[in-house]
């Protein structure tokens, strides 16, 4: 049996839009449809429009000075109880726009049944949603950036350790640590790009669109989007109201921003293994194994990763709720706030513990430095090496091939190679290949701009510092 089918619902007057109806709400409709216990966290944003709201009533003169004034005073009054945890919210008033029009109108009368003039709920979330995710995009680009910071100071902290780069998953030319960390600076300051691009189409306001084909009363759009400081506001009512394209796109850059943090934390974990033994992340940031004692696991990175699956999980939700809805608003369109408000807690949390995690994590440059050793890394540093005598890279490729299975026929490096061995592929080479062959050498030729070379790195890691304000 339902728990809520014995429990009399309110009367039909006590719902705000009730007029219509002769019989009171259902309590399973009530438990099922209500919203408030996840939307309430938008409070503060319906509040806010909410007060520009009545500024603009009265200023139009479609409510009197007075009781746009105590309207104002009301809300504040509510908002102050809900930070203080003195609030009752009600979910049978369904979401968080009923319970605060329910309360300022119990406590100031009929002008806080006057505030509703000119707008719907339909353009009302619409409104809070674009205040909230302008916040949450700005608390987003914060992180991002603290994450930036960390990823630089390591890389200052290691400038001139050499590792292995990878394609593969097989060592293929050696790299500078700082160059593959600032790789990730690179990474999440597209993430911070396209944070703020979709704050641009986040930033239009919806407010006065109404309930889908505007209003007949003299309402002042303009007014409103200058004191919530929108850029611009939005040009068909229909569109407004069925439009949840800014929240898909905060979703999207999510989505991208935990692949990103997946794909590092899938480094993490690998180079923290037995086999890399690249980094020690501190003991706060690991957990232990209950039944054999010698284990040291990175869950952190672990977690991280496994967290993608619900983010991406939150995008294919919404994609799913909208794709086949008619315009213009639709009751499914509730569905966007809960995958929307898990994915950017899930992504803030991911960032804030990362970058802790990372500013304490150690980096074995020893370790590093010796798995340059094997396989072959410079065989490319060959192959330029006789490109630059004017032998055709095509050439110089299969060169370099043969003289690679030569070595692994006798068990030695290309540096180790005599040269006379060399010589019997190309009369090109001479004695100064082995200063090519070196894996310091092979680093500090990448001086292509975005190459490797410690004097590129140098400058990229400079310019980085810059943008991130980081001054030593």
């Amino acid at each position: 049996m339902n728990d809520f089918q014995d429990i009399p619902g309110p009367a039909s007057s006590d719902k705000l839009w009730g007029g219509r109806f002769s019989e009171a709400t259902a309590a399973s409709v009530e438990a099922f449809s209500a919203s408030i216990h996840y939307d309430c966290r938008l409070y503060r944003h319906d509040i806010m429009g909410s007060k520009a709201h009545a500024r603009m009533l009265a200023q139009q003169k479609l409510i009197s000075p007075e009781e746009a004034a105590a309207i104002v005073q009301g809300l504040d009054n509510i908002q102050a109880e809900i930070e203080a945890g003195r609030f009752e919210f009600k979910p049978e008033l369904e979401d968080i726009h009923m319970n605060i029009e329910k309360a300022l109108t119990e406590r100031i009368g009929e002008a806080g049944a006057r505030l509703h003039t000119g707008r719907s709920r339909n353009d009302q979330i619409n409104l809070d949603l674009r205040l909230y995710l302008r916040d949450e995009c700005d608390r987003l680009d914060t992180l991002l950036a603290e994450l930036q910071r960390v990823f630089a100071m390591l890389a200052r902290r290691y400038l001139g350790a050499i590792m292995p780069g990878y394609t593969h998953l097989q060592r293929a030319q050696p790299v500078l640590l700082s160059h593959h960390l600032l790789a990730y600076v690179s990474m999440f300051g597209r993430d911070r790009e396209r944070i703020g691009d979709c704050r641009k189409r986040i930033n239009v306001l919806p407010l006065g669109a109404a309930a889908l084909a505007g209003t007949s009363l003299p309402i002042d759009r303009n007014m409103v989007a200058e004191e919530l400081g929108f850029a611009a506001i939005s040009d068909n009512s229909m569109d407004t109201t069925a439009d949840r394209d800014f929240v898909l796109e905060t979703l999207f850059c999510l989505n991208l921003i935990q692949v990103h943090l997946s794909r590092l934390s899938e480094e993490l974990v690998l180079w923290s293994s037995k086999e890399f033994e690249f980094i020690r992340i501190g003991d706060r940031y690991c957990t232990g194994s209950s039944l054999m004692p010698q284990k040291k696991n990175p869950d952190i990175p672990e977690l991280v990763r496994g967290k993608s699956g619900r983010v991406t999980g939150a995008l294919m939700a919404l994609l799913m709720t909208v794709k086949g809805l008619p315009l213009t608003y639709n009751r499914d369109l509730q569905e966007d706030k809960e995958p929307l408000f898990d994915a950017l807690d899930t992504v803030k949390a991911c960032l804030a513990i990362t970058a802790e995690m990372l500013s304490h994590t150690e980096f074995d440059t020893d370790r590093m430095r010796q798995a340059t050793g094997g396989g072959f890394m410079t065989a490319t540093d060959l192959a330029d090496y006789l490109v630059c005598k004017n032998l055709p890279f095509r050439q110089a490729h299969g060169v370099a091939g043969q003289i690679v299975a030569r070595c692994q026929e006798l068990g030695c490096e290309l540096d180790e190679l005599p040269l006379d061995e060399m010589q019997h592929f190309s009369p090109l080479i001479q004695e100064d290949i082995y200063t090519k062959l070196s894996i310091e050498g092979s680093v500090n030729s990448r001086i292509s701009a975005g190459g490797t070379a410690q004097s590129r790195v140098e400058q990229a890691l400079a310019s980085v510092e810059h943008q991130l304000g980081i001054y030593s």
